[in-house]
């Protein structure tokens, strides 16, 4: 048999449920609508009226409006992504520094810098080193700033193939070479043909990787220009790869860039990629 339940317990029970709820909704502040707030401020005097007291739970929502979407933090672009980075670094070692880093160099390959054959050979490979890495010291939007509007309506393709660079791998310091093609459709005038080539050789005298040489070229002219479509080709060998490694010579590497008219249109590329090779 089971026991009957006390009814006087039970009410004591519901009871002390029922405060608790109370005290708990009691605990919750609730944001009143401004036309709640007019009418409370109506009826209460000015001076009777309570100081504001903030929400007891911070962050507490109790209407339907969408909660704000996180902002996300943008990450800096790294220093590589820079198109024309900053000329040099605050601390750049000096010219006896960089002289005492190349005897140091030539110390660890093996051989006495102050030989007679190796006395001067600091001095040289400083000089060497700044024609090599002067394009740290160009501007490549400022070579394409001056541009000829009077062309008598020309806005057919114009190609300077052939432009020879020398360059280095940043992976190794040891030169790479061959020979870059630029094409483009002018929309609001061209630039001296000398120009491109300028704009070659300034990315070409860093330190560099061909892929990323080749979408700087195709950056910049975009850039600038803004022209209907602009087509780069750059083949060239590493003598990373020749020199050291797995030691094959004569071996070509291609890259290609392609934007607005020469993306979209394969037609266009395969008439960029005839007149580079049609040297008749």
């Amino acid at each position: 048999m089971y026991a009957k339940p006390d009814s006087n317990t039970m009410t004591t029970r519901i009871a002390r449920a029922e405060d608790a709820m109370d005290a708990a909704l009691k605990s919750l502040s609730y944001r009143l609508t401004e036309t709640e707030d007019s009418r409370m401020a109506q009826k209460i005097p000015e001076a009777a009226r309570p100081a504001a007291v903030p929400a007891p739970l911070n962050g507490l929502r109790n209407d339907n409006a969408p909660a704000p979407a996180p902002t996300a933090e943008i990450a800096p672009l790294p220093a590589s992504a820079k198109r024309v980075p900053d000329a040099i670094a605050t601390g750049r070692p000096s010219r006896e520094e960089a002289e005492a880093a190349v005897r140091t160099l030539l110390r660890w390959a093996g051989d006495d810098p102050n030989r007679e054959g190796l006395r001067d050979t600091p001095a040289r490979v400083a000089k060497a080193y700044g024609q090599l890495f002067g394009g740290y010291e160009q501007d490549a939007d400022a070579l394409l700033e001056r541009v000829f509007e009077e062309v008598e309506g020309y806005s057919d393709i114009v190609l300077v193939r052939d432009i020879p660079f020398y360059s280095h791998c940043e992976h190794h310091m040891v030169p790479f070479m061959g020979l870059a093609h630029i094409a483009y459709y002018p929309t609001k005038g061209v630039v001296g043909l000398s120009k491109l080539a300028r704009v070659v050789d300034t990315f070409a005298r860093r330190l560099q990787t061909q892929e990323t040489m080749t979408a700087q070229i195709a950056d910049v002219i975009e850039s600038i220009l803004k022209p209907r479509g602009i087509a780069v080709m750059v083949e060239a060998e590493h003598l990373c790869m020749a020199m050291r490694g797995v030691q094959k010579a004569g071996v070509s590497t291609i890259t290609t860039q392609f934007r607005g008219a020469f993306r979209n249109d394969p037609n266009e590329q395969v008439r960029f990629l005839t007149l580079v090779r049609n040297k008749s």
